[in-house]
């Protein structure tokens, strides 16, 4: 049994141009211990996804439909009570933007101490010893010292060890990371990736990368689900990806980053702009942006096609 299984995973937001499907009948599993990168442009829903297996959504947005089922349970037929037990401490989540998610009044330590005693019940000396030990594991210069800032006090690469020291305190079964490296410089992203992989393998968890650099995936991660317009388009497991993509938008993604690692005078991009989802394009989603796209594109929605290499929604794939 997975780890993690999403099952036709539906989440939508009412707007006043309509309803928009973020999230449109995404399927994804997560074996335990290894590493799954989401990926796709900005809009496509990967961060939708992860905040619907998080059931972190704002309203008005809402999951309307699907399974998350997370160590057999399902997590969208769980009381909110029992899923606040469950976030934190066997699924936790690294976010963007840590200003975002630190308190700017509370010193960095007391957060993730106060993670340690909320979900494992530990009394304030055990708390602060296990936020230390997190920060050790995370590689913060100091502890005892950085224990005591603020996170104005902390540089960016800091302040994003601090928000993983938090994640990984309890020691989860699953991690989460949501764009992690995007803020900071390519010296510091690699940091921040290797300290990733080295925590997987120490704690032993699972992790998912959200992400758009395909060149963090090729590294990392052991299976790939490429994204767009709300739905999962192609899985697969890197290798097979990276040798041999199936759909053209993966094909697209591939050849833009390719010329930018490849320091091409000529800059590969994808034509066009994602679809609006609150009026998705009939057939398939991709094929206005599709250099390969057949006649029945246009109108009939092609259906996931499962082949040895992986899965592709993509009439072009179909046997």
């Amino acid at each position: 049994m997975p780890l993690l299984e999403v099952e036709d995973l539906h989440t939508q937001i009412p707007t006043a141009r309509g309803t928009v499907r973020a999230v449109d009948g995404v399927s994804l599993r997560v074996e335990a211990g290894e590493a799954v990168a989401l990926v796709g442009e900005s809009g496509c829903g990967k961060s939708m996804t992860a905040l619907s297996i998080m059931r972190l959504l704002r309203p008005p947005g809402k999951t309307v439909s699907g399974s998350v089922r997370f160590e057999g349970a399902d997590l969208l037929a769980l009381p909110p009570r029992e899923m606040r037990r469950i976030r934190g401490a066997r699924i936790a989540m690294v976010f963007q933007d840590p200003m975002t998610y630190l308190n700017p009044l509370a010193r960095v330590g007391a957060q993730i101490a106060e993670a340690a005693a909320l979900h494992q019940g530990a009394n304030a000396r055990l708390a602060r010893e296990r936020a230390m030990q997190a920060l050790e594991r995370v590689r913060v210069p100091s502890p005892e010292r950085s224990f005591d800032l603020y996170p104005h006090q902390l540089s960016g690469g800091m302040r994003q060890r601090v928000l993983i020291a938090m994640a990984v305190v309890c020691k989860p079964a699953l991690l989460i990371a949501d764009e992690p490296t995007t803020a900071l410089d390519v010296t510091i992203q690699a940091q921040i990736m290797r300290l990733l992989a080295d925590l997987r393998r120490e704690l032993g968890s699972a992790l998912v990368l959200i992400t758009h650099d395909l060149g963090l995936v090729a590294e990392f991660c052991d299976r790939v689900n490429v994204m767009y317009a709300g739905q999962i388009v192609e899985s697969a497991d890197a290798e097979s990806l990276f040798a041999a993509p199936r759909h053209p938008y993966t094909q697209a993604l591939l050849r833009s980053t390719l010329s930018t690692e490849r320091r091409s005078t000529e800059f590969i991009t994808i034509e066009g702009q994602p679809p609006d989802l609150a009026a998705p394009p009939p057939g398939c989603r991709f094929h206005p942006r599709c250099s390969q796209a057949l006649a029945r594109c246009a109108s009939d929605a092609p259906m996931s096609y499962i082949s040895a290499a992986g899965a592709s929604r993509c009439w072009l794939s179909a046997p």
